[in-house]
């Protein structure tokens, strides 16, 4: 799949969500009646295109894209059997860089940055990976729409 058909799924697939692209990244939030502050929201999923915001996978390659979704604690743990290590203040985290490779494609692994909050990521899915995440997906976007898509309600 490419960046143009995850968002043109997410867009399509959940009601009440809105896409702010940014530096050609997208952000997708909760937010139906487009009422919350924006200092309020908190993306239920991201699709980031470039190293602006870390470097762990790099992005800056053509045509590499990460998508990134914030799960429960529950499924984060059914997925990789652990919980997440706590990052320091800059969001480095030596036990999950040591146990994967962020830069590799079509593998769900945790986010190298947001693993602590439960967040995952995949790197360019296949038809195959992305039938997987679409589960995730729905639990992201429920997530949120049961929060009412505010920061404040995430953790």
């Amino acid at each position: 799949m490419d960046e143009s058909s995850v968002v043109k799924y997410l867009t399509e697939a959940f009601e009440g969500v809105d896409v702010v692209a940014a530096d050609g990244n997208y952000f997708f939030f909760y937010d139906p009646d487009r009422s919350i502050e924006p200092d309020r929201r908190f993306p239920f999923v991201t699709l980031v295109t470039n190293d602006k915001y870390d470097q762990a996978s790099n992005l800056d390659r053509p045509g590499v894209f990460r998508l990134n979704l914030g799960l429960s604690r529950a499924t984060y743990r059914s997925l990789f059997d652990a919980q997440p290590p706590i990052s320091d203040e800059s969001g480095a985290s030596d036990a999950v860089e040591a146990s994967h490779d962020f830069t590799a494609l079509d593998h769900i692994m945790p986010h190298p940055v947001y693993s602590g909050m439960f967040w995952i990521c995949v790197l360019n899915p296949s038809a195959a990976t992305f039938a997987k995440v679409r589960t995730l997906l729905a639990e992201a976007y429920d997530r949120a729409a049961g929060n009412g898509g505010k920061q404040e309600s995430w953790g």
